[in-house]
């Protein structure tokens, strides 16, 4: 019974994650025509291009807090330690702010040198450097941590409508002035602001009621001392998700630096038709991780098993037949969304679903481990998939042109899952670490 109520609290969680994330899907298609109708595959790819230059910069030098805050302060919750709760949060919410003030200044620094390489204008140059501000959207994983502890995932879920609202507004409006490329920047970069900071003050909320009234400012040194297995875990977990991360986010730019722009755009839109896939596995991540640690909190090892296996297994049912029908319309799909410049991009769409598909399968395998207290796991998967088989895409895409990011993604993601899946397995037999 617990098990299969494991699996129901999973599902649950990412209900409320899912209806914000619905809300901002339908949002964002709407923007996204409006942009790629305007701009054209070129001048998209210029777009994405500086936004996924600032969120590399991001993933790379900035710090999350999430895991640290979900583990370490909820076992001080458990234990009815307020005070040290409150002294993790602050920590870990210092050390994050810190590291986000200096990769905004490192991608600030870096744009004058990196934007030529990509084909950016003297005027896409110039807004790309107070661009770098747009860090600031990844600089938000501790008062995310907060929320996941107080089961806010209402909170959750609305905060993933923020940006693709301001976008959208921004869009059209942008779109009836008869603006282009600046101007669409300019509102990305609002909403990327917007959306850093709303997840701070949605962790307030979190804060008062799990804190008991304890002031945000306070003591936060010795946080690292006095709880064992702090450090090591944080350090681990964060460099486990910049591992992650750091595929997708170069995949793009790598494209750009290569191909130009216009594929850039088109590697872009076949992401963004197959986000329907690729968004539930950031958030099934979310969503299984505290019912996971609270599994093997009690011991439930049987449960936990249960819950990881049958989460996987459901993600795939759901992802294999929305691959199936992007296959069938993709070439019609991207001419929608898009425009005629976008056409052709048929097998491209096809692999990158694949590669989602793969991905949304083994997000609860990732989140079984590090609950299990290995997250050194998931980052060595990690670190194999996006780093080792890094170099394989410059030879792919010069061997199959833009598919090659496409066959990159799969095999990527297809190694992950059989790897994640063989470590579980061994793994979750034992005591967890």
């Amino acid at each position: 019974m617990q098990a299969r109520s494991g699996v129901l609290l999973v599902l649950a969680n990412l209900g409320h994650l899912l209806g914000g994330k619905a809300a901002a899907g339908v949002m964002s298609l709407i923007y996204l025509v409006l942009v790629t109708h305007r701009l054209g595959a070129a001048d998209y790819g210029v777009l994405v291009l500086v936004n996924a230059y600032a969120v590399l910069v991001g993933s790379v030098l900035a710090f999350s807090g999430f895991h640290g805050v979900v583990r370490y302060g909820g076992i001080a919750l458990e234990r009815g330690d307020h005070a040290g709760f409150a002294r993790i949060v602050r920590f870990l919410a210092v050390i994050e702010l810190g590291c986000g003030i200096v990769a905004i200044l490192v991608a600030a620094l870096l744009v004058p040198l990196i934007g030529p390489r990509l084909g950016w204008s003297p005027d896409t140059i110039a807004i790309a450097i107070p661009y770098s501000l747009a860090v600031l959207a990844t600089v938000r994983a501790t008062p995310q941590g907060l929320l996941q502890i107080a089961g806010r995932f209402d909170l959750i879920g609305l905060h993933q409508a923020v940006s693709p609202l301001i976008r959208l507004i921004g869009a059209l409006g942008v779109w009836f002035a008869g603006g282009g490329l600046i101007g669409f920047l300019a509102v990305w970069l609002v909403a990327a602001v917007a959306e850093g900071l709303a997840m701070w003050g949605f962790g307030l909320v979190a804060w008062r009621r799990l804190a008991k009234g304890a002031p945000v400012r306070g003591p936060w040194r010795g946080a690292a001392r006095d709880t064992a297995g702090l450090t090591r875990f944080i350090l681990i977990t964060n460099f486990d998700i910049t591992v992650r991360e750091l595929a997708p986010n170069l995949a793009p730019l790598t494209v750009g630096w290569l191909l130009g722009p216009a594929a850039a755009g088109l590697l872009a839109l076949t992401q963004r038709a197959t986000a329907l896939l690729a968004q539930p596995t950031v958030l099934l991540s979310q969503a299984s991780y505290a019912v996971l640690a609270a599994q093997v909190a009690r011991g439930d090892l049987a449960g936990l098993r249960h819950t990881v296996w049958r989460s996987a297994g459901i993600a795939l049912a759901v992802a294999l037949p929305i691959v199936l029908i992007l296959a069938l319309g993709g070439n019609r799909l991207l001419v929608l969304l898009g425009g005629a410049s976008f056409g052709g991009g048929t097998a491209l769409l096809i692999l990158i679903a694949g590669a989602r598909a793969a991905g949304l399968a083994g997000a609860p395998l990732a989140s079984g481990l590090t609950a299990l207290g290995l997250p050194g796991r998931s980052m060595t998967v990690g670190l194999v998939t996006s780093l080792a088989l890094y170099p394989l895409l410059p030879l792919m895409l010069w061997a199959f042109g833009t598919d090659g990011a496409g066959w990159h993604a799969l095999l990527q993601n297809g190694v992950a899952i059989l790897a994640l899946a063989a470590m579980f397995r061994s793994d979750a037999q034992r005591t967890p670490a």
